[in-house]
C-alpha cells in the first residue's frame, strides 16, 4: 500500500475514532498530495519518494509556525501544531541518530574528497542525495559545518 491510500485509511479511521487533531493533519496531508497529484506536468501518480518531499516539508512547515506562536505567546496553538507534527512523521522513515548521521557523513567527506570548509557545497549536494528522508537537512547542514570545520 502506497503512502497515499495508506492515508485515505487512516482518516477513516480517525473519523471513526473521533479524533480530531489526527484528522486535520490527514486531511492536509491527503490535500497536498492531491495537488501533487494533479500538478501541471505530473503524471497523474504520486510516487513514494514525492509523498515523503512532500511530508518533509509539512513537518517543517508546522514545526516553524510552532515557534512563532510560541514567540507570540500562544502556547495552545503550538501545541496544536506539535500534535500535527507527530502525526505527520508516523509516515515518514525512521530518522538517522547522531552517531548514525555522523559516520554516514564521514563516508560523503572521504568519497568527495572534502579537505575543508570551502568544500561544504560539494559534501552537502551528496548527503542531501544520499540522506533524504532519512534526516533534517538543517541538521546535516549543522554536522557538516562542525566536521569540515
Amino acid at each position: 500500500m502506497n503512502l497515499f491510500d495508506q492515508v485515505s485509511e487512516d482518516i477513516k479511521k480517525a473519523m471513526l475514532a473521533k479524533d480530531k487533531t489526527a484528522l486535520d493533519a490527514l486531511r492536509g496531508i491527503k490535500k497536498e498530495f492531491l495537488e501533487a497529484k494533479t500538478a501541471k506536468g505530473g503524471d497523474g501518480e504520486l510516487h513514494d519518494d514525492q509523498a515523503l518531499k512532500i511530508l518533509q516539508k509539512m513537518v517543517k512547515q508546522r514545526k516553524e509556525s510552532a515557534d512563532m506562536y510560541v514567540s507570540a505567546g500562544r502556547q495552545e496553538l503550538a501545541d496544536e501544531e506539535l500534535a500535527q507534527v507527530k502525526i505527520i512523521e508516523q509516515y515518514l522513515p525512521q530518522q538517522m541518530s547522531e552517531e548514525e548521521l555522523t559516520a554516514a557523513l564521514k563516508a560523503i567527506i572521504a568519497q568527495v574528497g572534502a579537505q575543508g570548509p570551502q568544500d561544504m557545497g560539494k559534501v552537502m549536494g551528496t548527503a542531501t542525495k544520499q540522506l533524504a528522508g532519512k534526516a533534517e537537512g538543517k541538521a546535516i547542514s549543522m554536522k557538516v559545518k562542525q566536521l569540515l570545520g
